[in-house]
This record gives C-alpha cells, structure tokens and sequence, in this order.
C-alpha cells in the first residue's frame, strides 16, 4: 500500500519483541542453574579427546579448576589468555575464569609470532592457556621467541621484559620440558592440583563479589587502523545473548550441539557453549579443529540435533566423499553465519542433512555477537535472502552514513544496534570506543543493510574494506602494516577479490623500493609464520603506482575491478554478485 501525499515514510527501525526475560545473573550462575536443574545430562562430549562429562562432573570440573587459578593468585579483572583450538579444558576455562571474575582474552589459533605479542601485551595477561601447537604452528616455539624467559624461570614466576605482567603459563596436556624452545610452565592438571588446596568456600566468597555487569571477556576483532581491538564483553552480554539465540532456535535440554566452529571465535564460545549452557542442552566436540568427516561421524554417533558452521564448512560437509554413509536424521537446526549462504546450499542442507530449521544470524563480536536472526518457520528463500529480524531487546535502525539521519525501508544505509548486546568498549581504547558506540548508545555495524516492512534486513555490503575470507573477517590495513615492515616494500594496498570456494580472497598491490627484486614468493615467505596463513595474500601485483583521485585518495573499487580483470576472477564475481 502506498504512503498518503505528504506522508512521512516508514522508518528503518525495528526492535524484536517477545521472547523470554533478560536474566539478571553471571555466567558461573547460568551454570550452577543449569547443573541443579540438569545433574545428570550430558554437558561436554569431547570426541578427540575421549572425554564425557554431564553437568554435575562438567560444574566439579569448573570448580576446581577455578579454586586453581585462586591459587595462582588470580584476581577479579585479572586477563587469563587462552591460545588453544577446541579442547574439554577451552570450554572448562572459560567458565572457570568467569566463576573468579577473571577475564579471558579469547587468542586466534592461527595467530602468530607478531600477532601473538601484541594480543598478550595490549590485554595485559597475567596468565595464558596453551597447547603444544596447532597444524605447523609450535606454540612452545613460537612463545619462547618473544619470551625467551620463559624457558629459565620457574612456574608461577616468569619476568618478560617484554610481557611484563605475564606470570603464569599453563600447557594443557603439559607441562613443556625445559630446553630449546621450551617453557617452563604449569600442566592442566597441576592446575587441578593445586585447586584442591584451595577451600570452596574462597571461591563462594568470590563470587559473591562478582555483578553480571562485569567485563567478563576480551574478544580480539580487527580495525582499519591496522591493529586489532579488544571488545570487552559482560555476563549480562553474554548470557542473555546465548538466552535469545538458543530460544530462536528452540533449544532446550533435549538438544546436542555439534560444534565444529573455534572457540576463539563468539561463535564458538556463545553461539555454541553458552546457547548450550543456558539451555541445558550438550556440547559436542568433533576435533580440535574442523574437520569435515569428524563432523560427520559425530552428528551420527552422537544423535546430534543441531550443527553450526559457515558456508565453506556445510559445503565440504556436504561435498565429503562419505556423506552418503551417515544417519543425519537426528538433526533439526543450527545456525550457519559469517558469509551469505547460496540458496542451493541451504536447499541441500535442510534436504540432505535433514536441518529443517537451520537458522541464519548476523551480528558482530561488540554485539556480542548476535543482533538479527531468521526464525526457525522462515521459509528457505527468506533465510538465504535475509538475515532475519532483530532479536527480543534489541533495537536496529539503518541510517545514511553522510547525515546520521535514519533512512526509510527498503534503503540502504550503515546498520547500528542497541541493546543489552553492546560491548562495554575496547579494551584501553576509549577512542575507537568512541567512534563505535555514540553517545545514545548506538552501536555502528560499519554493515551497509536494508530493512523490509516486515524488520528483515539483508546485508548488502561493507562501509569500510573489510575481507570476509571462509567466515574470518580480516581487515586490510592490518596486513599492510605488517608488509610495511618488509625491507623492499615502499608502498602497499591490499584488496579483497572474489573466491568461488572462500567468498573472497586477498590481494596485495605492491611497490617495491627503488632498485628492489622481489618475487610472490618472496613476499609469502616473509609472511610465512609471522602472520596468520588465512591473512597471507593468495593474489600479488606489482606495481608503480596506485589509481588515485585527484586529491590522492587510492581508489580501491578500481584496483579491484583491474584485479578481477587480470586474474580472471569474472565467475567468482558473479557468483559473489548473485
């Protein structure tokens, strides 16, 4: 129906309704809830690692691993990293910490040398959680290379000139031997050990002291200035975020998750553990880190009903060699996010994996992260098309970028959130804290989005120039100043491109210093190690110069049109286009 003449249009702002009440507690609460309602259900299956406890043995094992960190000293505020891939003592960490008021610094997987110090060094970590490795990467190596103290002092007592408040490390499976490489370090149950000197009633005392307001949680997300940023997440954010995700999903204690996304990631440790957690419902680990066929073979074995993932993950599920071999009728839902889904993925997801009422989420690690979801009755094309209407307390509004000004539906503009979602800021960054969150408490996506009649809004491209490569965000000022620390690079721009199997790939367009040879190969060997695998440019161009504006603004959309031209990308821009 058409506006009246003179009729002020209706507005991009919408607000979820309905659903359950926000609650009022803190993480370690929502578990002892679920624990006493729940005792004797399956809280943590890991496969890997031959691992099963139920809810009872799951809130043991968190007590004690809390009364351990009391015993290292471990104070309310205190940051405890954990670098790790998805293991039983990832997910008993983060509710242990949460139980002391500890705040876990969640640390990429992929992370390297550079990136691995920096994360360290601006959370102020006190403790970090490790394992040997993961894929090529030693952690033990890689550790000892910014902190070659930690191979001579004692545990408990490491002085790093260069991590100054870093005191505790602790290897899960460890502790490290002593020697080249090596850490002097706390094993996983040393840490155990140690918690059973400790009385429960010191750790009833802290968490009495605890307010579900509290930061709880430091999520690494990256910036167009180059260095990530640290988003300060609450018990009130958390919680309640996995509350208004489960009840969209209409989870409850019946249901096991399958979890083959990282930990490290919100999607992992909210949409995943927390959903779980609040509902009742069990966590299920496949592996340490995706894999196609031990997602498979846990979905069957462990009668799943419900699978999360990005694209790329259900793609390669679906596209395995053995698929056909697995009983998937067990499943009913979950949750696909981080790239747009194609609508022939999702056809063959709800026929062939039986996920009837897969769900479609967006949202942002300062969201905590999610503020949009699809119901589990939307039709298929809605769910492809959209991702969803916002959650209950949470308000959306799209505005135009240039003028603040909230634009009406069906125009694209820049998505902002409010909400009990809302990050409390970053971490000693009150600036950029500033620039994302205004002073009436609107939280700026950075997300170009439309909204229809009906509050569904559909993500329709970038503010800023960030690369959603497989579901990993990467921002390309961060790769640009780490190629600017190569000796022969005068200058460098890097680009996302389109990828038939990734969504996008990156580019980097390079000028090298005068009298300089260098090859690709070259240049990724220098990032070889040094900065995570997914962020090493796939594409490389060398170049003299960029295309500007005349007043010498680079002009990337030109850069990326010459790049798909050159490099024959057209079939994945369409496909991207689609």
């Amino acid at each position: 129906m058409e506006s009246a003449p003179g009729a002020r249009p209706k507005l991009s702002y919408g607000h979820g309704a309905g659903g359950p009440p926000l609650l009022g507690c803190t993480i370690g609460e929502a578990l002892d809830r679920t624990a006493s309602a729940h005792p004797d259900r399956l809280a943590l299956i890991a496969r890997h690692q031959q691992l099963r406890y139920t809810y009872r043995e799951f809130l043991a094992q968190v007590e004690l691993a809390a009364r351990g960190f009391l015993r290292l000293g471990t104070q309310k505020g205190d940051r405890v990293g954990v670098w790790a891939t998805n293991y039983a003592e990832w997910v008993i960490t983060q509710f242990a910490t949460a139980k002391i008021g500890a705040i876990l610094v969640t640390i990429n997987p992929a992370y390297r040398a550079a990136e691995l110090e920096y994360a360290l060094a601006q959370s102020e970590c006190s403790t970090l959680v490790l394992i040997q490795g993961f894929r090529d990467c030693d952690y033990v190596e890689t550790l000892a290379s910014i902190c070659s103290e930690a191979g001579t002092s004692r545990p408990g007592d490491l002085h790093s000139q260069k991590l100054s408040l870093l005191k505790n490390l602790i290897l899960i499976g460890g502790p490290a031997p002593r020697g080249l490489f090596g850490l002097t370090s706390f094993g996983w149950t040393d840490l155990l050990e140690m918690g059973r000197s400790v009385p429960p009633e010191a750790l009833r005392e802290r968490e009495a002291a605890l307010d579900f307001d509290d930061p709880i949680n430091i999520q690494y997300t990256s910036g167009t200035t180059g260095f990530p940023k640290g988003a300060m997440l609450s018990h009130h954010n958390i919680v309640n975020n996995g509350l208004l995700v489960g009840a969209s999903m209409k989870f409850t204690h019946h249901d096991r998750l399958s979890i083959p996304v990282p930990f490290y990631h919100c999607f992992g440790m909210v949409l995943g553990n927390m959903v779980c957690v609040v509902a009742g419902a069990a966590m299920v680990l496949p592996a340490p880190y995706f894999n196609p066929l031990a997602t498979l073979e846990a979905v069957e074995a462990e009668r799943c009903t419900a699978l999360h993932g990005v694209p790329t993950m259900f793609i390669a599920e679906l596209d395995h060699a053995e698929f056909k071999r697995f009983d998937l009728s067990t499943l009913r839902t979950g949750i696909m996010a981080g790239s747009p889904c194609p609508i022939e993925v999702m056809k063959r997801v709800v026929s062939e994996m039986h996920c009837r009422e897969l769900t479609i989420a967006y949202g942002l690690t300062e969201t905590s992260p999610v503020v949009s979801q699809t119901t589990t009755d939307d039709p298929i094309e809605l769910r492809v098309a959209t991702v969803g209407k916002p959650l209950p307390h949470t308000e959306i509004k799209i505005i135009a970028p240039a003028t603040g000004r909230i634009v009406p539906r069906g125009q694209p503009g820049e998505l902002c959130a409010r909400g009990y979602m809302v990050m409390k800021g970053y971490y000693r960054d009150p600036e950029a804290t500033r620039r994302a969150i205004d002073e009436s408490a609107w939280l700026h996506s950075g997300d170009i989005a439309t909204m229809d009649e009906n509050s569904y809004c559909r993500i329709t491209g970038r503010v800023k120039d960030m690369i959603c490569r497989g579901g990993e965000n990467i921002y390309p000022r961060e790769i640009e100043e780490f190629l600017y620390t190569h000796p022969g690079i005068a200058d460098v721009q890097v680009i996302g491109v389109p990828d038939c199997k990734y969504v996008e790939q990156v580019a980097a367009w390079i000028k090298l210093k005068e009298g300089i040879v260098c090859s690709e190969d070259d240049i990724r060997y220098f990032c070889k190690g040094r900065i995570a695998d997914f962020k090493i440019p796939r594409y490389i161009k060398f170049v003299d110069s960029f295309p500007m504006t005349v007043t010498g603004k680079i002009q990337k959309f030109k850069m990326r049109e010459t790049s798909i031209r050159e490099w024959g990308l057209d079939l994945a821009a369409k496909i991207e286009t689609a």
